[in-house]
């Protein structure tokens, strides 16, 4: 196919640049491997991707994080007609935000662990917390598991808080979820074999996503047909209601009664060839620059 020259677009201004560094070079070396006239531009203006949108035919986005990720960037490549990868603006910015995804996910039906909110006009009321510990303290628009912490106790509680205002306004207290941790990556309206992680640590952090080495990532999963057939489309299902499309990654637990709870939608995973979308298109049958490429034909469209 000619996608004519090919934008990768990567770094930005958020505190996942570095992450999406490495995605972005990784991409890019996939699309050349494969013949693709493709570019790495480290991006974090306006201006910048208007000077992309006149020397390029397409984009393909590998930002990760604010502006990049929450529908900044797809706004203006919009506005410019310069086509891209992933969701739109609308559903780019909602999936950065966990706790409108949450409403959203909630007022469709869909189970996601309860929580509480904590804002500027709402702050924490811990007369009136009445969440049961453990709980996980997120900020609202970060991803990379960046200024979280799961919490057993009040005083625990009101120091994680504190550290994740430094990250956000908007706080997400959650329900922990005991039992089995999730992902799954969609493509083109088709949900991926599901990975299991299994962390020695609280919970899948930043360090255990890209420092520690005994993380495990388990692709078959050790799953009945018919429970990964339910969380498979689950996820899909996830993926329509914030209206996301071409590709993703929707987070899961897996309850000790094997009820699955919705944690997170990610509308620009990470893409290196650790990271957990080329790991299960592996499990399907797709190599990295197969993935590559089937994620860039989706700008044809």
């Amino acid at each position: 196919m000619d996608f004519g020259k090919v934008a990768v677009l990567m770094g930005g201004k958020a505190a996942e640049r570095e992450v999406s560094l490495r995605s972005g070079q990784a991409v890019t070396q996939a699309l050349l491997d494969q013949g693709i006239d493709a570019v790495s531009e480290d991006v974090d203006s306006v201006a910048d991707l208007c000077r992309i949108a006149q020397d390029y035919d397409r984009a393909f986005i590998a930002l990760h994080g604010r502006w990049g990720e929450d529908g900044g960037v797809q706004s203006v490549l919009s506005d410019l007609g310069l086509p891209y990868t992933g969701s739109d603006m609308a559903a780019s910015a909602i999936a950065m935000d966990k706790l409108r995804t949450k409403w959203l996910w909630m007022g469709a039906g869909l189970p996601t662990p309860g929580f509480v909110w904590v804002s500027k006009n709402m702050p924490l009321d811990m007369d009136s917390f009445d969440l049961p510990f453990p709980v996980i303290v997120k900020p609202c628009h970060e991803g990379s598991s960046i200024g979280m912490r799961k919490v057993y106790d009040k005083p625990q509680l009101v120091e994680a808080v504190s550290f994740a205002q430094q990250y956000d306004s908007e706080i997400l207290i959650e329900q922990w979820i005991t039992g089995r941790e999730f992902t799954a990556a969609v493509l083109n309206d088709e949900a991926l074999p599901l990975i299991e992680l299994k962390t020695t640590h609280d919970f899948y952090d930043f360090d255990a996503k890209y420092k520690a080495n005994d993380t495990q990532y388990i692709c078959p999963c050790a799953l009945d047909d018919e429970l990964t057939a339910d969380i498979q489309n689950l996820v899909l299902e996830a993926f329509d209601v914030v209206g996301a499309k071409a590709w993703g990654r929707v987070d899961v637990m897996l309850d000790e009664d094997e009820q699955p709870w919705l944690i997170e939608l990610n509308s620009v995973p990470g893409m290196t060839d650790h990271s957990l979308v080329p790991m299960a298109a592996r499990a399907k049958g797709l190599s990295f620059e197969q993935l590559v490429v089937e994620i860039l034909k989706t700008t044809l469209d």
